[in-house]
């Protein structure tokens, strides 16, 4: 019984959320003229550092043919810088230049400004406890990841 209820509430919790996200990255996508998954991209090579295509690509559960695309449009933009790497040519090294900093940074202001927007009515006590139960997912889900590496 109780595995059920956990799987239940995940569900129902994921989906939620995600609903929320959605409202989140459409609203960022209107304000940034950039389609999601593109925004999303940029973000996380932001939020990553500089890093191999293939590093990304595993770091992202996304294939390195559909990266390729997606970097291809950010590098035409001038939002990602891609390199060669001197040491094994086979590599490709991509960061995001300083104006897609900018673009990302604006981006996550954007989303957390919804965030704040979303939650503005929730109590003092509402928000620790759910702060709280958010640290712990975090934590719980970090090691599901670290385990199934």
């Amino acid at each position: 019984m109780a595995r059920k209820e956990f799987v239940r509430l995940m569900e129902e919790n994921i989906w939620t959320l995600d609903k929320i996200a959605e409202k989140l990255r459409l609203d960022r996508v209107d304000s940034t003229g950039y389609p999601r998954q593109l925004m999303s991209i940029l973000v996380r090579l932001h939020n990553g550092g500089r890093a191999k295509l293939k590093d990304i690509a595993r770091r992202e559960h996304v294939s390195a043919p559909n990266l390729c695309a997606a970097f291809r449009k950010l590098e035409h933009d001038g939002l990602v810088i891609r390199a060669i790497d001197d040491e094994d040519r086979r590599n490709t090294w991509y960061c995001v230049s300083p104006s897609g900093a900018e673009l990302a940074i604006r981006a996550m202001d954007l989303f957390r400004n919804g965030v704040e927007k979303v939650f503005a009515n929730l109590s003092r006590e509402d928000e620790k406890r759910l702060t709280d139960a958010l640290r712990t997912m975090r934590d719980i889900i970090r090691n599901v990841e670290l385990n199934n590496e």
